[in-house]
């Protein structure tokens, strides 16, 4: 297994990037901002994106993994890079994720606890309705982690 920083072309990694963030404009928003990671394991696992949001707070913007490799700690294993390799040079993490059976259990087993929320982000940001685990998500729900 092997972690790489991304340098050019991340749009390469558009499929995988679509499976944290259905709206390429809204990846758009941040990909050129932001540094990418991403974790082979005998091709392509998982990616992540994180940017700097001032005042010490480091953003997870995407992470995400494929499909047929969830499950098998990709996800977690990114994460704790993206933990080890910033702890001591940002104060917080921090990720903003939709209220949703899947992706808020996987934060907090990674040590994120709530925030705050921004009322009817992905209605008022999104082209169309975004459901995950059988719920429409509504609001940004963000958890941080102190680093």
């Amino acid at each position: 297994m092997e972690i790489k920083k991304v340098t050019g072309d991340k749009k390469r990694y558009l499929d995988l990037l679509l499976l944290a963030d259905e709206q390429e404009t809204m990846i758009d928003r941040y990909l050129d901002r932001g540094t990418m990671y991403v974790l082979e394991d005998g091709g392509v696992k998982s990616e992540c994106v994180v940017t700097d949001e001032g005042s010490g707070i480091l953003e997870i913007k995407n992470i995400a993994t494929v499909p047929a490799h969830q499950g098998k700690g990709y996800g977690k294993a990114l994460m704790d890079f993206i933990i080890c390799k910033y702890t001591g040079k940002y104060s917080v993490l921090q990720v903003g994720t939709g209220d949703s059976p899947l992706t808020i259990p996987f934060y907090e087993a990674c040590g994120f606890t709530r925030s705050h929320r921004i009322q009817n982000f992905f209605t008022d940001h999104y082209d169309h309705p975004i459901y995950e685990g059988g719920v429409q998500l509504v609001d940004m729900i963000y958890l941080q982690k102190p680093l």
